[in-house]
């Protein structure tokens, strides 16, 4: 038997002994079973992988295997499986971009796997505490302790690790209060987590730090980092390129410029959300997880009115 083949089947056999964390109800109510993992090669060993949840980033090479979240914990046995046809080596690190359950409801059995859970220090905190998700007015129960990231670190943190620099750093107020952007230099790869929704209007977690001005300042931030060879892994949606996250950016800043008057001449919410503003904007960029009804009341609350 192969080291490859004894190593995951170990992982395997680890999940039958693992409670699996609590998950949130919406990812309770989901159907796992024919959810398919699918990889795609990006460069310098760095791969984009898409199942249910948020977009995982994987970095494979002599020291091992680097990911950028985890997704449900009922995927982890297929995730793992697919990180094993890149790679015979363990997985050394995860980072969670932030603490949202579709992107780190896996922690538990990666941890259990070997790996090390790292993220930023509100991450660890949210997780660690009941949550309120006031936009679906859902209670988020904590994480149990082992699913919690046991390395945290309060701006910026720097790995080197498959002969490439892994930049991760904090973005304050965006999607959340505890985001982070992962940039692969030498590969040329970055990884938005929430902060970049392609195609769609994005989520933006109010009730756990979030704000349009901060989703706006994370394309920004984004922008000053890359090139036009840069891939651009989004929390949700397909690989993307500059161009679509210029793209992304000048849609949040009409967003903005359309809601701002309205918002400062005291409108209230609901008179705003019936009258649809962002209509226009909706058809194209309303398909997707955030309806454009609902998106329009998450961006008054996030502009703070009342």
């Amino acid at each position: 038997m192969t080291f490859k083949m004894r190593f995951f089947r170990g992982i395997v056999a680890s999940f039958s002994l693992l409670a699996l964390p609590v998950l949130p109800v919406v990812a309770q109510q989901q159907d796992f079973s024919k959810v398919e993992i699918e990889t795609t090669e990006l460069s310098g060993g760095v791969y984009m992988l898409t199942g249910r949840g948020g977009n995982i980033g994987v970095s494979v090479g002599d020291d091992g295997v680097f990911v950028i979240d985890d997704q449900f914990a009922p995927l982890s046995e297929k995730i793992l499986a697919s990180i094993g046809e890149l790679s015979d080596k363990p997985v050394s690190y995860v980072i969670n971009t932030h603490w949202h359950g579709d992107h780190t409801g896996g922690n538990e059995n990666f941890g259990a796997a070997g790996a090390v859970i790292v993220a930023h220090e509100n991450v660890r905190e949210r997780m660690s505490t009941k949550q309120f998700m006031k936009a679906f007015g859902r209670e988020v129960p904590a994480s149990p302790d082992t699913a919690l990231p046991v390395v945290t670190f309060s701006d910026n943190v720097n790995f080197y690790f498959n002969e490439t620099q892994i930049q991760v750093m904090h973005i304050p107020v965006a999607h959340t209060d505890g985001d982070s952007i992962v940039l692969f230099t030498e590969a040329n790869v970055l990884h938005m987590g929430d902060t970049f929704f392609n195609g769609f209007f994005p989520f933006i977690d109010t009730g756990s730090g979030g704000s349009l001005d901060g989703v706006i300042g994370a394309a920004e931030k984004a922008l000053s980092l890359v090139d036009d060879d840069t891939k651009i892994i989004p929390g949700h949606g397909p690989l993307s390129s500059k161009s679509d996250l210029e793209t992304y950016l000048a849609m949040l800043n009409e967003v903005k410029s359309i809601m701002s008057p309205l918002v400062s001449a005291g409108q209230s919410r609901e008179d705003i959300v019936a009258a649809n503003p962002l209509e226009e904007l909706g058809k194209t960029w309303g398909n997707g997880f955030m309806k454009t009804d609902v998106f329009t009341g998450i961006v008054f609350d996030s502009m703070g009115g009342s």
